[in-house]
């Protein structure tokens, strides 16, 4: 097989990510619009056709217990489990589970199937219903067919038609490997950033302990650390953990690594698609994980089952017949057994995972059982709530919400975002402001930079964070270091001085929010920069953003969105970066490129139109290769490529360069890796060549506003 250039040079910087950005390429085109499909669906006709399949045993994967209901709960589990507060990628939107990796993974053994068993009914809606909503639909239609009441529902999930690259799941190089690389310091629950699951290949820990031990006490520490990094608190977890466990069984009927043939991605082309053959002979059985067994004697039913038999036995370590770490109850005398899951003559002795064990043996996990034990509704809320929360968490604003089953009560994580309840302004409002903010004392690069502190926190890939909201303003992002919060704390009274005069000024109902003036003075003083250059352009700019206030903040779930490093504003951070897996600045600035959904070109031009502005940290000089400050000029990519000029490190970190004269000597300007990289990487460099060109300048300048508009709306779902 011929070697591909990231192979011939594994330390290019890759940027394949961002044109992922660059154009849609699934099947249905850019008119589509799936909102509009999936309200067309009748919903409840959906549903039904779901419940028939559920019950349905078919002879080439037969149902447990005659119910595919734990199967698919597995299924819609596996898919939104993925989800990580670092970084906001992965989870149920796109329906990433049928692409690789996650098709593939060993913890989604077997749920191939479970998505064949639901084809029928995705050929029967097609575009209207998406893979993504149809796998987690799947899940909730399992809970209530067993006698669970959910939360709710949503759709809204468009498919992805390839698999997210942008997702770094690990260092290791095989699959279920625990690589000390994965941790900081310690080796269990202090995992390294953006990882959440704790063991490559696997959704959450290990179930029979760390390292395939049975070690209840690292165990619970892997769970509290995963957990916490899908934005779990404890209750939370438990409920999920003990609702989850309530239902089905696990599958070791022989050892899988004897006995269960290649995954989907590896299996031979006569399979179509479907792996993990199970090759047990006469003897039946399946295997997933290799532990075998159910929890409670009543696997389809919602009961409180999995939570009396952990607290009421004690529990014992030992090998299945997978050959894997499972536990038995030492006075299992009165523990009733469930039927078998192919014949119900038969019967079956439930059993415990490490991982649940260890929730019985943690002390905080132990009193929320109890609780859960003598208050079986809190029981029922606890889940109901927490499985809502991981199937939506990575589906942004409740706006963005379809059908008939999303429920009235807006959630503290979903971060809220206010209604408008005043009259917009119009141009001529925007443009008596706009004067006002120019003729202010705060320069181009105050409100440039305050601009882009409020809405670069957007992620594309949870729909969390950008200036909506008006969070600026609020903790933590006043305190970021990144935002310079005594200089920022400056502008924002200047700005609220402005907002507070203009909105007592009015008496036609005409307001305007801090989080729309904040964005507009970014525009103003782009447009002023840009007119100081010699051209005359306009951003656009769409009203209609509001304040939120504290009550509709969580400072602890807004925390995880601060960057580290913003090459955008050529801030480095504190150079203490050995908590995350990332090797390089600009592969960081790259990172937050994709998030904001930008193409290489839109970064590009971010970048050396941000220098030209002067809008870097600190109002530093690094990278502003420049003496026009505060004009939108070409100058970064001129004197970038300009080969009078010669770069030398500073120092062995190699992050930050000083610019010399190759004639002279003499230094000219510093610059850091996020500077440099335009003109080292190949193909990075062919955009600066083409900015830097004579003529290069008005595209530079067209292209930058085209990418801030780009930046200053992705939170704007309602346009």
């Amino acid at each position: 097989m011929a070697r591909t250039n990231a192979e011939w040079w594994p330390e290019m910087l890759d940027l394949d990510s961002l044109d992922d950005n660059a154009a849609d390429i699934g099947p249905y085109g850019e008119d589509f619009d799936y909102a509009e499909a999936f309200e067309e669906l009748d919903f409840e006709a959906v549903k039904e056709d779901i419940r028939e399949v559920m019950t349905d045993s078919q002879e080439w994967w037969p149902a447990d217990y005659g119910h595919y209901g734990p199967f698919f709960i597995r299924m819609a589990w596996h898919s939104a489990g993925t989800y990580r507060t670092s970084d906001g990628r992965a989870g149920a939107s796109g329906g990433l589970q049928r692409l690789p990796p996650e098709s593939s993974w060993p913890d989604n053994v077997n749920l191939d199937k479970a998505r064949r068993l639901l084809q029928p009914v995705k050929r029967t809606y097609g575009r209207r219903l998406s893979w993504a909503d149809l796998i987690v639909l799947a899940g909730n239609v399992a809970l209530e067919s067993m006698g669970f009441e959910t939360f709710g529902f949503a759709g809204g999930r468009e498919d992805e038609f390839k698999s997210n690259d942008a997702v770094t799941w690990g260092p290791e190089t095989e699959w279920e490997q625990t690589s000390p690389d994965r941790f900081v310091g310690a080796e269990v629950g202090d995992l390294k950033n953006p990882l959440a699951n704790t063991v490559m290949g696997l959704i959450y820990v290990n179930p029979e302990g760390p390292y395939g031990e049975p070690d209840v006490e690292g165990s619970a520490a892997n769970i509290r650390e995963e957990f916490d990094r899908m934005a779990m608190d404890d209750e939370e977890t438990v409920g999920l953990i003990a609702g989850g466990h309530t239902f089905g069984k696990v599958h070791g009927a022989d050892d899988p690594d004897e006995n269960l043939g290649a995954a989907p991605e590896a299996a031979p082309m006569a399979d179509q698609g479907l792996g993990w053959h199970n090759d047990l002979g006469e003897e039946g059985g399946v295997i997933t994980s290799g532990i075998e067994g159910p929890w409670t004697d009543a696997p389809t039913r919602w009961d409180t089952g999995y939570v009396d038999n952990l607290l009421e036995h004690e529990w014992e370590p030992h090998k299945g017949p997978g050959g894997a770490w499972q536990w038995r109850a030492v006075d299992g005398a009165d523990l009733a057994d469930a039927p078998g899951a192919q014949d119900a003559a038969e019967s079956e002795r439930p059993m415990m995972l490490t991982t649940d064990v260890a929730l019985k043996r943690d002390p905080d996990y132990r009193d929320i059982l109890e609780q859960f034990r003598e208050h079986p509704a809190q029981f029922q809320d606890a889940f109901a709530r927490a499985w809502f929360k991981l199937i939506h968490r990575d589906m942004g604003p409740p706006d963005r919400f379809l059908g008939p089953e999303v429920p009235e009560e807006t959630l503290l994580w979903q971060d809220p975002i206010l209604d408008v309840d005043h009259d917009l302004i119009d141009e001529a409002a925007a443009a008596e402001l706009k004067s006002e903010l120019l003729e202010s004392e705060l320069t181009i690069a105050q409100l440039v930079k305050t601009a882009w502190a409020a809405a670069s926190t957007y992620r594309e890939s949870d729909k969390r964070g950008g200036a909506n909201g008006g969070r600026l303003r609020l903790e933590p992002q006043r305190s970021w270091e990144v935002n310079e919060p005594e200089a920022l704390s400056s502008v924002l009274d200047t700005l609220e001085d402005i907002r507070a005069g203009f909105n007592d000024s009015r008496s036609d109902g005409t307001r305007v929010s801090l989080s729309d003036l904040i964005v507009l003075g970014g525009n103003a003083a782009v447009e002023r920069a840009a007119a100081k250059a010699g051209h005359d352009v306009t951003v656009p700019f769409e009203p209609g953003r509001t304040d939120a206030g504290p009550e509709q903040t969580d400072v602890e779930s807004f925390q995880v969105l601060e960057p580290t490093t913003d090459g955008f504003r050529n801030y480095i951070g504190n150079g203490d970066r050995e908590d995350d897996l990332y090797d390089s600045l600009e592969e960081r600035m790259v990172d937050r490129a994709h998030l904001l959904n930008l193409t290489v070109s839109e970064m590009t031009a971010l970048v050396g139109g941000m220098r030209a502005l002067g809008a870097t940290y600190g109002d530093g000089d690094r990278g502003v290769f420049t003496d026009r400050h505060g004009e939108l000029t070409n100058d970064f990519f001129v004197n970038l490529i300009d080969m009078d000029y010669e770069w030398d490190p500073v120092d062995d970190d190699r992050e930050v360069f000083e610019i010399r004269d190759r004639e002279t000597g003499a230094v000219e300007w510093e610059a850091t890796r996020f500077d440099l990289v335009f003109g080292s990487n190949a193909r990075l460099r062919t955009y600066a060549e083409i900015y830097a060109a004579t003529d290069g300048e008005a595209h530079l300048v067209e292209d930058f506003v085209d990418a801030w508009h780009t930046v200053m709306t992705n939170d704007r779902f309602d346009l």
